[in-house]
């Protein structure tokens, strides 16, 4: 958004729903029209949302007349959506049937009594009245002000057309240009429905229990604290916290993950996500306009706003263009006739030169493209914020995955026990017994391991606990003292050292990327335990997808060297760096970007964020569940799953495909239809099947943006 809606409080601003937009110019032009209304201090239209945001005291009524140049419909934001009449039947568009009725009529009656016979002129009359009325309003308006756009350029162009006796064409010039227009509305609503359709995700109302009584509330009623209860079959309409039942709910909308995940007591649920099979209540947590749903839909938005480096050039360059081809028109019109040309030939392709060279393709070739793209990756759970973003993400040449909680599951787990003398359940609940006593994250993945052999380690009496400052810890149960510590506390605590044998199979395992913790009194070592923070299942997939396109993979991470190289060599990154600080981290992006320009950092959220900042596009992992992740990053995951990272690089680089084929088309036709004028061949209506044509193209050419998948 622009910086001086950035300085705009939302509280501010008052927001409606625009319906009828059809491109970019006239967005402009309500934008300017709503800022000149009496009471409006600033106004800011979001194309691509359909909204416009007003700071001031502006009637539904007043802003309709703003708009009333392009028939827009304007609602407010609170307001239930107003279905809309199937295409084939809505007003704008009937008036193109009569026209094309009346342009039929005409054209048997020229047939019948001549082109130049009053009949059929009235008809054609008749028929470019009708179909080109809101057209010639507009025109005529810009004419006065001497703004040259669309409009202005198709009225001078047909009513040079009745001028030099051309009704016919003028009359097929309006119909074509109408159909065109309903033609790209259409479109342009198919491309915003993926964002209209994250809004219907969450019911407006929920059943709420307050004291005894249960009654249905709107979404805008409920409080925090409120407690809601949500039935099989059911979507959740407000974020929360499960304070009663287990259930599995299928959080698609919100993280794009297809398999549902089981929530219980204390889980953190989302709106907008389905419960399938148990009774749930949930406490409510966040009022619905903070809802992750609602920051999701908000990010989206303001990310279609944001301009991406090829729709700012393309538009600074339409504002140079368009006076451009007045003049080329003009010229075309006037000098052949002075050097003895015939002057309504020329006349008829400087008018034809005019209408070619609408810029209206060429404006809409960004956004349309830019908008779908944003809109599929939401609705795959994956919330990309803006179209800097997208193009950046479609030129990337290397990754930087942070490891712990990214490319692992950042939770340790147990994965060797060793015994040497003795029970290995029974050492097992000893050490558990004893680390019971400890902070060290390791200590909880041995405990975790106990309870899941359900061994009872809580019950045992633990003496003398003592830590060894990072060694380990010592501790008494029953008269025996036993030590649990790294390999380290044992050559300093057995009076021989540790013997080749064990420290063998210590090696083994520590070479495998393993932390290897040691049980064992001063005589000797009972067992070994080996922690390994575990590899997330798509890791190796999505890393080998990424090596398929061409992008170089890096892991950073602040562990020794052995443990990352093991890791490394599991994950199959094309590079390692090890014993980073995150300062280290940060430097190493900006190495990286000296290397290849555009780099993305893959991380957390949390601590990678002076990385994420550093990087072209930072990418944040499980932005459903932390507003870090969600306001920091670029581009943030829905759901933990690195396998969403393939299919965004995917629907990027399909995104800069389209976004060139666009342009080039768009400009390419306009180019051909020009050379036309040389021998003359350049008729009214094949200029406005090239114009129309390209625009159409572009648009339909973006809405490919929609079919890709992961």
């Amino acid at each position: 958004m622009s910086e001086q809606q950035g300085k705009l409080t939302e509280e501010e601003m008052k927001t409606y729903r625009v319906q009828g937009f059809t491109c970019t110019n006239c967005a402009a032009i309500f934008e300017s029209n709503v800022k000149g209304l009496p009471g409006v201090e600033d106004a800011k239209v979001n194309f691509g949302a359909s909204k416009v945001y007003v700071k001031g005291d502006a009637t539904i009524e007043e802003l309709e007349k703003a708009g009333a140049f392009e028939n827009l419909k304007i609602r407010d934001e609170k307001e239930q959506k107003v279905e809309r009449e199937p295409f084939w039947k809505q007003k704008e568009n009937i008036k193109v049937y009569i026209s094309v009725v009346l342009l039929v009529i005409s054209w048997f009656l020229g047939e019948q009594y001549g082109e130049e016979h009053i009949l059929p002129t009235i008809g054609y009359a008749a028929s470019i009245l009708i179909g080109g009325y809101s057209l010639f309003i507009k025109g005529f308006k810009n004419l006065s002000r001497l703004k040259f756009d669309m409009n202005t350029l198709m009225t001078i162009a047909i009513l040079g057309a009745a001028v030099i006796g051309e009704w016919g064409e003028g009359a097929m010039v309006v119909i074509l240009f109408a159909i065109s227009e309903a033609l790209e509305r259409y479109s342009m609503d198919k491309a915003r429905q993926s964002i209209e359709s994250l809004m219907d995700i969450a019911p407006k109302e929920a059943l709420i229990r307050r004291g005894t009584e249960e009654t249905m509330v709107h979404v805008e009623d409920i409080q925090v604290g409120d407690i809601i209860i949500v039935k099989p079959g059911q979507k959740l309409a407000m974020d929360g916290t499960v304070i009663k039942g287990t259930s599995t709910l299928n959080q698609a909308a919100i993280t794009g993950e297809s398999v549902p995940v089981t929530k219980t007591i204390n889980d953190e649920v989302f709106a907008g996500t389905l419960n399938e099979e148990g009774l749930l209540e949930v406490k409510v947590t966040k009022r619905v306009e903070d809802t992750t749903l609602s920051k999701i839909i908000h990010l989206v938005e303001e990310a279609q706003a944001e301009r991406a480096p090829s729709q700012a050039f393309v538009d600074k360059f339409a504002k140079y263009y368009t006076p451009a081809i007045v003049i080329l028109a003009a010229l075309i019109a006037v000098l052949p006739p002075l050097f003895g040309g015939d002057w309504s030939e020329w006349i008829y392709q400087g008018l034809a030169i005019l209408v070619v060279g609408c810029p209206c393709a060429l404006v809409v070739s960004t956004p349309v493209a830019v908008v779908t793209a944003i809109g599929n990756a939401a609705k795959n759970g994956v919330l990309i914020k803006g179209g800097i973003h997208l193009e950046e993400t479609g030129h990337l040449k290397a990754i930087a995955f942070d490891k712990t909680g990214t490319l692992t599951k950042g939770v340790p787990a147990v994965t060797d026990i060793v015994t040497f003398d003795g029970n290995e359940n029974e050492l097992l609940t000893i050490t558990a017994a004893i680390e019971n006593g400890s902070q060290h994250p390791l200590a909880s993945a041995i405990m975790r391991k106990a309870e899941e052999s359900g061994l009872n380690f809580k019950g045992i009496v633990v003496e003398d606990f003592q830590s060894i400052t990072g060694k380990g810890v010592k501790a008494k149960v029953n008269n025996e003292m036993y030590y649990v510590g790294s390999p380290n506390l044992f050559e300093e605590t057995l009076r021989n050292g540790i013997e080749t044998s064990i420290t063998e199979n210590i090696t083994r395992m520590q070479t495998q990327g393993k932390t290897v913790m040691v049980l064992g009194t001063e005589k000797e070592i009972l067992s070994l335990i080996a922690v390994a923070d575990e590899m997330r299942e798509s890791s190796k997939e999505v890393i080998s997808k990424l090596n398929h396109m061409g992008i170089e993979t890096v892991m950073l991470t602040g562990d020794n060297q052995r443990t990352a190289a093991a890791i490394g060599k599991q994950v199959g990154v094309s590079d390692i760096q090890a014993d980073l600080l995150p300062e280290d981290k940060l430097n190493f992006i900006k190495k990286l970007r000296e290397k290849h320009q555009s780099v993305a950092m893959v991380g957390d959220g949390v601590n990678d964020a002076p990385a994420l900042a550093a990087s072209s596009v930072g990418v944040a992992m499980g932005g459903a569940g932390t507003d870090t992740a969600l306001e920091t990053a670029d581009i943030a995951l829905m759901s933990d799953d690195l396998s969403k990272l393939p299919y965004t690089i995917k629907l990027s680089r399909k995104a800069l495909v389209i976004i060139k084929q666009n342009i080039t088309f768009s400009l390419a036709i306009k180019l051909v239809a020009l050379l036309l004028v040389m021998p003359g061949w350049l008729t009214l209506w094949i200029a406005i099947f090239a114009d129309m044509g390209a625009t159409l193209l572009v648009t339909l050419n973006s809405l490919r943006l929609l079919k890709v998948k992961e």
